[in-house]
């Protein structure tokens, strides 16, 4: 329990970090911010594991999390930016 208490302390930090280093307008509060960083540090441990940087069952490093946390931000920007908007 006390793990996954942990897991969502660092994910809102990490969360957190990005939208302050790539700031703009993005949806959602302290859960869509804590996702986000959890979401960040998943994809920088596989890439991370693909590029042999890390071994398995090893996690990413803060750095690693913040920069896969921009890295999802900016897909997320580019895929909004293509959607048409109905407002």
């Amino acid at each position: 329990m006390l793990n996954f208490v942990w897991m969502c302390i660092i994910g809102l930090i990490v969360g957190a970090l990005a939208k302050w280093i790539m700031p703009g307008k993005d949806p959602g509060g302290l859960l869509v911010t804590m996702l986000l960083g959890i979401a960040g540090s998943m994809v920088a441990g596989f890439l991370g594991r693909l590029i042999g940087w890390y071994a398995p069952g090893e996690g990413a490093g803060l750095v690693m999390s913040v920069l896969g946390a921009i890295l999802l931000l900016w897909l997320y920007r580019q895929w909004k930016a293509r959607t048409p908007s109905s407002s």
